[in-house]
């Protein structure tokens, strides 16, 4: 009987589950825990999934596995057994599955070719390897073949085709001349990616060589050459003048014939294209004609990917690298020349090999605990996942009641020891497979310490150290540590217990010194270790080596004495100009000094005592000035250098009083810059130990003074003396002062009641801190009461900073005071503040929404508002959503992402801005509290109307000649509506001196206009706009680029004759109704100062981007005029919309 699928609910039930099961167990890399354990095997190295092999060598065929104990290994060949025993060529390599098959004694590798499968085995379970497919690589000979001539007319399309022979893998391709002289290519020739030759238009130089087609193959490293193609050129002008090469119009020269563009590959004009994600996706149009065309690449409704999008072959090729699904869509290359131009459509598919989501990792269990395996991918078919245990179906394998499958999910429940398998995953569609292994071992094993025993920890006083603790055990242990073997668990204040065992204390005190034990326990038992812990004094210098002037020849003695703890070893040395100090004979060092015998010049320079320990050091630092005979150190620390001064010292409290103390210091050298004032920290150990609070400020002349104090506060201070340059370090902490106790004289600040839930109210404040405290065991008296209903107040009292009320009306006001008492007594009467419960979502959505079209980019809203019990809390706002559906543009495709425009308080109208034009929109509106939105209205459909168009996309002004003026530019990101044309306005410039604005309007398909001038001097300024039938939108402004080594202007002739503009039509042969080419002169006013100009305008049906030689210059500057209503608008009115 067939068995029947759980209900849809037990699937809710189960994965519903799986956010509540346990985390596995991590192994430690102790070598000593990974060789004890028992481990399933793990597969650590295979050789890939399309295994070629070179039939010169061996084959290898590689499998590696660990485990404990050691896996045995077997193998498959085409899904069946294979006998390794009983084909002597073949052997495995000791402890490992590696197959090697020796070809030395004979025999034929493609014998062997196959699908070959890795099965890794011990007592625990049977891992796989992926399915390896064995290829023997194939360099087959070329056929042998005669080739006859060529021949083809000058000017003429042609290929040369390569056909190389297939090998495995794949040759790479090149052409050469039977010479073995590479073949120049250039956008007029070129090899395509199928291996191919193509000319789009043959010339009579092209017989100057032959053609031939080479293979080089990867393994045996050979090049293999086709017979050579020979041409044959047919010409109406059979001198091949080389000097016509570089002729501006070459062709014509020739008497070749133009014609318009048309495509050698592909054929047609669409085609279709898979890829896989992950890939390079390669498109290639390779187009003939002459001139020789120049090609453009787009995507239809975007841009190109800029980030992975790359051109090659002379633009006649696109490639995508790391192809993603995104990247799907249609693509369309241009071929154009100045007789026409013409597309390809090439529809690309992203398909998709598997690939992971939640690769399943292996689980490692205590016994009877959860854990689940978890194998997601995904993939383009959606992949199948199919679940084996030890390299067998699931289905087939022995039931199992601790295990249930869910999909792509395996739960395991209640674990215990003979759980241990290795499971395996293979999730695959056409396009191909993955393959994991994972296995869950189940490990019982006692507390154990990973560390070595009884570890001596030496630490300087103040510092923070960390004690370490690694310990391992399934079930995973509890950690506690003890200090002296005695007390409670120390965590908490001074003491931070991390997940890893360790122990950090933030700041060594005296009394931290002892013995620390960690304690690890499971249900299994316990295990535990001791770490001393020392604490030393610091290494102090308490008499510092001073600043000195010297005369050359005399001796100087640098004092340095150390105090340092005495079980520490200490060793004193001197650097000169921060480098270690060479001690020669004029030199003697000694424990507390250094002397200079004879000082020189070269002695002069800053010395540095450094007193270190094993544990820690100090540094202390002075200057000699080396002066000559004559001079005298009178104004020895004008010329010393300035430094920080050094830290006070030797910190005394006197004067003890309840809340007073006097603090004494002894200055530090103030490093040639008079110390001008000393800051007084303190440190608490209640509330913030180890955390310093600037206390009090005092002048520089001071070094005694009397501290205000609060009650109930272990006062440590510290001193930091500043001068002009900077702060010292700070002083080494005083003794500890601790003041008596009283009642709280304030109460906490920043009272608030708001809610979490919408049935709760919670109450915080801002807790004080140890000098607002007075007294130990700070607490909090909170009451509330519901306000305007005179009922007896509710209280509670908390040591912490909130309290949460429970069981509240939906957002009604509370009165709330919060009163501060400790041991000593309570503080003054609170005062009340007005909280509010939580908030519910609103109930009702605005009604009667009416939307009024104001412009291309705008719309009214009016609305009617929701009643205020409805609202459940405090009313944010009114808030729209609205997406943009589609655009009135055909084949424009639109981002419908929704937007959001807000409207704070309680309002009944507000404006939306924003907006694209010409589209159809969709609106919904809702009411918003602190809880969030509120139910939807309506959906109200609007459309905009046409608006002006955004400027036009890369505006180029090229100048290949002193002549010629070439102008290209681009259709505008957002046309707003349907376009009708462009403006150009341009003037001609010589300095300062302007000539008169020409306008010029352009049909909506024209991208180029070409001015033939005689002028070499005047620029002329070019502004472009484009057209809707509500207008002009914004402009863009460029300039032709300066002559070179341009000189300053002089003046022109006063007169100068009329200057003739030149407008010719030329219409694409794929426009539905042929125009008749027009030539129209217009005569203009003459220019002052300007030279005569000639100018010709280009029509072109289809955009299209055209390489051109461009003169280098500077860059210009490109200034856009700002039109109303060209496009989303930068302001908005009333409404607070985010940008998307």
């Amino acid at each position: 009987m067939a068995r029947q699928p759980p209900p849809p609910s037990v699937h809710a039930a189960i994965l519903l589950c799986l956010l509540s099961l346990s985390g596995a167990i991590e192994i430690p890399m102790d070598p000593s825990i990974q060789n004890e354990l028992s481990q399933p095997p793990t597969i650590t190295k295979q050789s890939v999934k399309d295994h070629i092999v070179d039939p010169r060598d061996n084959i290898l065929i590689e499998c590696e596995a660990k485990g404990n104990p050691a896996p045995s290994f077997h193998w498959t060949r085409n899904s069946r057994f294979f006998n390794i025993a009983k084909d002597p060529r073949v052997s495995m390599r000791r402890k490992s599955g590696t197959l090697v098959i020796d070809f030395r004694s004979g025999g034929r590798p493609e014998e062997y070719e196959g699908e070959y499968q890795c099965f890794a085995r011990n007592k625990f379970g049977t891992a796989l390897s992926n399915r390896i497919r064995l290829q023997v690589s194939k360099s087959p000979l070329w056929p042998k073949e005669n080739l006859d001539p060529v021949v083809v007319q000058e000017g003429a399309p042609l290929t040369l085709q390569c056909n190389p022979p297939p090998g495995l893998p794949s040759p790479v391709i090149f052409w050469m001349s039977s010479s073995m002289e590479p073949i120049t290519q250039d956008k007029r020739v070129s090899q395509g990616h199928n291996g191919d030759l193509y000319f789009s238009n043959v010339m009579l130089q092209d017989m100057q060589t032959d053609y031939s087609c080479n293979a080089r193959f990867h393994f045996t490293h050979t090049i293999q050459q086709k017979n050579a193609f020979t041409l044959k050129v047919l010409t109406n002008n059979p001198y091949n003048d080389s000097s016509l090469r570089n002729h501006p119009d070459m062709y014509s020269a020739r008497g070749v014939a133009e014609r318009t563009p048309s495509f050698m590959y592909p054929q047609g004009t669409a085609s279709s294209q898979m890829v896989l994600r992950g890939t390079d996706l390669l498109l290639e149009c390779i187009a003939s004609g002459v001139p020789t065309p120049d090609i453009a690449w787009y995507k239809k409704g975007g841009d190109l990917p800029s980030d992975k999008a790359k051109f090659e072959n002379f633009n006649k090729a696109l490639r995508i690298t790391n192809v993603s699904e995104e990247d799907s869509g249609e693509y369309f290359c241009l071929a154009s020349n100045k007789m026409g131009s013409i597309r390809h459509t090439i529809s690309v598919r992203v398909k998709a090999a598997p690939y992971w989501l939640d690769e399943p990792k292996n689980l490692i269990l205590a016994p009877g605990e959860d854990g689940r395996l978890v194998c997601r991918a995904n993939g383009n078919p959606k992949p199948t996942v199919q679940w084996m245990v030890n390299g067998e179906p699931l289905q087939s394998a022995p039931p199992n009641p601790n295990r249930e499958v869910a999909g792509d999910t395996i739960i395991f429940r209640d674990t215990q020891i003979s759980s241990r398998a290795v499971y395996q995953c293979n999730t695959s569609n056409e396009h191909g497979y993955l393959l994991a292994n994972a296995f869950v071992s189940v490990l019982d094993v006692p507390p154990r310490m990973l560390s070595p025993r009884n570890q001596l920890i030496r630490v300087i006083l103040y510092n923070r150290t960390r004690l370490d603790c690694p310990f391992f055990g399934s079930p995973i242990p509890t950690l506690r540590w003890f200090k002296n073997g005695q007390g409670s668990n120390l965590d908490g204040g001074n003491y931070h217990v991390y997940e890893n065992g360790s122990l950090e204390i933030k700041m060594i005190r005296k009394e931290d010194q002892g013995i620390y034990t960690c304690v690890a326990t499971n249900i299994l038992g316990k295990a535990e270790n001791q770490v001393r812990l020392e604490v030393k004094d610091p290494t102090r210098i308490y008499r510092m080596p001073e600043d000195q002037v010297a005369k050359r020849g005399t001796t100087v003695q640098l004092e340095c004495r150390v105090k340092h703890d005495p079980s520490l070893k200490l060793t004193v040395s001197w650097l000169k100009d921060d480098e270690p100090l060479y001690i020669g004979n004029r030199m003697k060092k000694e424990d507390d000094s250094l002397t200079i015998f004879g000082v020189a010049e070269r002695d002069q320079g800053s010395y540095t005592c450094v007193a270190s320990t094993e544990l820690d050091q100090d540094l202390a630092k002075a200057y000699l000035t080396v002066l000559a005979d004559q001079a005298t150190p009178t104004n020895r620390l004008a010329a010393l250098p300035k430094g920080r001064p050094d830290r006070p010292r030797d910190l005394e409290l006197t004067d003890l009083a309840e809340r007073s103390v006097r603090l004494t210091w002894i200055p530090g050298d103030d490093n040639n810059s008079p110390i001008t004032d000393y800051v007084v920290q303190f440190e608490e150990d209640q509330f913030q130990p180890g955390v310093w609070h600037d206390h009090s400020k005092f002048p520089g002349s001071v070094n005694s003074a009397i501290l205000q104090l609060s009650p109930y506060v272990n006062y440590q201070f510290r001193v930091i003396a500043i001068n002009e340059v900077g702060s010292s370090h700070p002083s080494l902490p005083s003794e500890r002062y601790r003041t008596s106790g009283a009642p709280p004289e304030s109460n906490p600040a920043d009272v608030k009641g708001e809610g979490t839930r919408k049935n709760n109210m919670e109450i915080t404040w801002t807790p004080m801190n140890a000098t607002s405290a007075f007294g130990p065991n700070l607490r909090y008296i909170v009451k509330w009461r519901r306000r305007e209903t005179r009922e007896t107040w509710n209280n509670a009292t908390v040591w912490g900073s909130r309290y949460v009320v429970g069981q509240t009306p939906v957002y009604v006001p509370y009165e709330i005071r919060v009163q501060a008492e400790n041991d000593f007594g309570k503080g003054p009467e609170p005062d009340t503040v007005i909280g509010y419960s939580g908030e519910d979502y609103p109930r009702a959505a605005p009604t009667d929404v009416k939307i009024r079209v104001l412009n291309s980019t705008a719309i009214s809203l009016q609305w009617n508002r929701v009643y205020p019990d409805t609202v459940q809390g405090q009313l944010r706002e009114y808030r729209a959503y609205y997406w943009r559906e589609s655009s009135l543009l055909k084949n424009l495709w639109v981002s419908q992402k929704r937007q959001q425009a807000s409207f704070p308080g309680d309002r009944p109208r507000g404006v939306v801005s924003r907006l694209f034009p010409y589209s159809n929109y969709k609106l919904e509106m809702v009411v918003v509290n602190g809880r969030g939105d509120g139910p939807r209205s309506e959906t109200k459909e609007f459309t905009t109307p046409e608006g002006v168009p955004s400027a036009p996309r890369r505006f180029r002004v090229r100048q290949p000649n002193l002549e010629t003026i070439n102008l290209e530019w681009d259709h505008p990101e957002h046309p707003n509506g349907i376009l009708i044309g462009y403006t150009l306005k341009y003037v001609a410039f010589n300095g300062t001196k302007l000539g008169k604005q020409i306008v010029e309007n352009f049909s909506p398909n024209q991208t180029k206009f070409t001015m033939q001038r005689a002028d070499p001097v005047s620029r002329y300024r070019f502004t472009l706009s484009a057209r809707t039938q509500v207008g002009s939108g914004e402009a863009v402004t460029e300039e032709s680029p300066a002559p070179p080594n341009e000189a300053t202007p002089t003046a022109a002739p006063p007169t100068l004759p009329p200057t003739t503009v030149s407008v010719t039509g030329v219409v694409s042969s794929t426009d539905a109704t042929a125009t008749a080419a027009t030539t129209e002169a217009t005569t203009v006013p003459t220019i002052p100062s300007v030279a005569p100009t000639t100018m010709a305008t280009t029509t072109v049906a289809t955009t299209t981007t055209t390489a051109a030689t461009t003169m280098e210059r500077p860059p210009t500057t490109t200034s856009k005029t700002k039109m109303p209503e060209s496009g989303p608008r930068a302001e908005e009115e009333e409404a607070q919309v985010p940008k998307s």
